[in-house]
C-alpha cells in the first residue's frame, strides 16, 4: 500500500508543470541602477614593502659581460733566456751556454674564475736580439740554428694552468703550471711551464722554466769550432714582471 501511495503521488506531481508556478513580481530593488565600484588602484613597491625586480640585461649589455684580469709584462723588469749545456775545446769540465734579451712583450689575461683566456694571451720574444758571451756562438746560433732572417721570433700561447692559487694570494710564493703552444723555427709545440711567483701589490713576479730539443723545432745543433759537443735539450727560462692592468 505504501508504494502504491507514492505512485499516486508522483503521478499527481508530473500533471502540474513548472510553468505553473507563478512568477514573483520585481521589488523597488531590482528597478535601480547598480552603482560602479572603482578599481583599486595598484598599489607601488614601497607601499607594499616589496622590492621591485629589475630588468634584465640586455643581450651584448657592457655591464652583464664577466670581468676579467689582464697582466701585462714589463719588458724592462723581465729577460727571456736559453740555457744550454756544452764541452768547450780549452775547458776540462762542461760548462752552460746561456743567451738572454730583454725584447719580450705580451700579457696574460684571466677570467674572474682563474682561467685563461686564451685568444686575449700571448707573449713573444725577439730572438735577433739574444746574446752570450761568445759573439761566435751567437752568430752561428742566429744563422744556422734559429735561422732569424727567416724566424725572427718565438711566440709563446698560454692554454691553461694547473695548480694556480685564485684569488692570487697576496703574500708569499707560490706554484703552479703553465701550458700551451710554442712558435719557434715555425714549428709550434705543446710545452709546459714551471712557475714560481708572488705578488707585489699590483704586480706579479717571478721565474717560469720549461725544457725543450733541437729536434722538437727543427733547429741544428751548434757546431763551432771551440765547441767540443752539445748537448740536445736546452732549457728555456723567463724573469718576468707582469703588471696588473687598472
Amino acid at each position: 500500500m505504501l508504494l502504491l501511495g507514492f505512485a499516486l503521488a508522483a503521478c499527481s506531481g508530473q500533471e502540474n508543470p513548472a510553468a505553473s508556478t507563478p512568477t514573483p513580481s520585481p521589488t523597488a530593488a531590482t528597478s535601480q541602477a547598480t552603482p560602479t565600484i572603482p578599481p583599486t588602484p595598484a598599489l607601488s613597491p614601497e607601499a607594499t614593502g616589496t622590492a621591485a625586480t629589475p630588468a634584465s640585461p640586455a643581450a651584448g649589455d657592457e655591464s652583464s659581460t664577466t670581468g676579467t684580469v689582464r697582466l701585462i709584462l714589463v719588458p724592462e723588469e723581465s729577460e727571456a733566456r736559453y740555457r744550454v749545456r756544452e764541452q768547450l775545446a780549452n775547458q776540462s769540465l762542461p760548462n752552460d751556454a746561456v743567451g738572454a734579451t730583454r725584447d719580450v712583450s705580451g700579457a696574460v689575461v684571466l677570467a674572474t674564475d682563474g682561467r685563461i683566456v686564451s685568444e686575449e694571451s700571448r707573449f713573444e720574444v725577439d730572438l735577433r736580439s739574444l746574446q752570450s758571451d761568445q759573439s761566435r756562438r751567437d752568430n752561428f746560433i742566429q744563422e744556422n740554428t734559429l735561422e732569424t732572417a727567416q724566424f725572427p721570433t718565438a711566440v709563446f700561447e698560454p692554454r691553461e694552468t694547473s695548480g694556480l692559487p685564485w684569488p692570487l694570494p697576496e703574500g708569499g710564493e707560490f706554484t703552479f703550471q703553465l701550458a700551451g703552444d710554442l712558435t719557434v723555427h715555425g714549428a709550434t709545440r705543446p710545452v709546459t711551464w714551471d712557475v714560481t711567483a708572488r705578488m707585489e701589490g699590483d704586480r706579479l713576479v717571478g721565474k717560469a722554466v720549461t725544457r725543450v730539443t733541437f729536434q722538437d723545432f727543427g733547429m741544428e745543433q751548434p757546431r763551432v769550432a771551440v765547441v767540443l759537443s752539445v748537448e740536445e735539450t736546452i732549457q728555456l727560462e723567463l724573469d718576468f714582471t707582469l703588471i696588473r692592468e687598472q
